[in-house]
């Protein structure tokens, strides 16, 4: 047991996962879910072997810097790893993992819940109803659009996208998509590739991100190209909040010319914009894609997994640096 390599575990994860690291290392883990400083961080990585950290610790190079020689991995609870700075890592001979793969039928549910909400304003008539503000049925009231006979415009066909087009097409939408290249047939699920996202734009009254975020993805949807999407379009992100200009969407939500959004993400997170808050025309959820209990526990296994992977000195599934 002592030469087990140990672990540091930033937050508190799921109990089958704190089972097997239990089982395997010895975990130094986080009963009550606190925030480290990067100073609390660096202190208590002083015997840690592997970080198994998350995206609200930032690894940068000068954090790295302050930990000991002994530590191996660092192995982040994400998909994203953009809060680790890899090639500080790289000089330092620690190797950094992620979680890619495992999140993707999840993240698609997510989007389609956001698809329906917002069309459907699910998460206004539920405000009303909770606040006793119902007035009884009419013809009029609560009108949404339906999906049936729409079309979807998915920005970055990855696996969630592609999850997403599946769906999509099952209830009854025409699915068009714009990527950094076109995929094959098979992984098309009958879309359309449009080469410039300025082309599948106008042809879009449902625009789902599902992009990383890079320099070049940064603020994507600003004025410019909220104005080239149909009037009355919806848009949905559960990507990355830096994707979106907030004021642009904002306005265009204000101001109608977008019929509604749904967002799972926002720059700056837990912050958000606040003029979000006030929109009725927003559905808001807070960063719940991946949110079940089986993909946070596969999260966990395919981290460990990397872990294994290096302690027995093998490559790593998932390394990035």
């Amino acid at each position: 047991m002592s030469m087990e390599p140990t672990v540091l575990v930033t937050r508190k994860l799921p109990p089958a996962v704190e089972e097997r690291l239990r089982r395997d290392y010895r975990p130094t883990l986080n009963a009550d879910d606190h925030q480290f400083t990067p100073d609390e961080l660096a202190a208590a990585a002083q015997d840690a072997d592997a970080l198994l950290v998350t995206p609200r610790e930032r690894i940068d190079a000068d954090l790295i810097a302050r930990l000991p020689n002994r530590v191996r991995i660092i192995a982040t609870y994400s998909v994203g790893h953009e809060h680790i700075d890899k090639p500080a890592a790289r000089e330092r001979g620690i190797v950094v993992t992620n979680v890619p793969d495992v999140l993707t039928e999840a993240t698609a549910e997510i989007a389609m819940l956001l698809l329906l909400g917002a069309a459907r304003r699910a998460s206004e008539a539920e405000a009303l109803l909770r606040r006793g503000g119902w007035p009884g049925w009419s013809a009029m009231f609560m009108l949404g659009v339906q999906l049936d006979g729409k079309t979807l415009g998915i920005v970055g066909m990855g696996r969630i996208g592609q999850s997403l087009a599946r769906r999509a097409r099952a209830f009854g939408m025409t699915v068009h998509y714009h990527n950094r290249r076109r995929l094959v047939p098979d992984l098309e699920h009958g879309a359309v590739f449009h080469d410039r996202l300025d082309d599948l734009l106008p042809l879009a009254q449902f625009l789902s991100l599902n992009c990383p975020s890079t320099p070049e993805t940064q603020g994507m949807l600003n004025t410019r190209r909220i104005e080239l999407l149909p009037p009355g379009a919806i848009v949905v992100n559960t990507a990355r909040g830096d994707l979106v200009d907030d004021d642009a969407l904002i306005a265009a939500l204000r101001s109608g010319r977008l019929r509604a959004a749904g967002l799972d993400v926002f720059a700056g997170e837990p912050k958000l914009h606040p003029g979000y808050l006030g929109l009725t025309n927003a559905m808001l959820l807070p960063h719940i894609g991946s949110a079940t209990i089986e993909t946070r526990d596969a999260m966990g296994f395919r981290a460990l997994d990397n872990l294994d992977a290096v302690f027995a000195g093998k490559a790593p599934l998932d390394r990035l640096a």
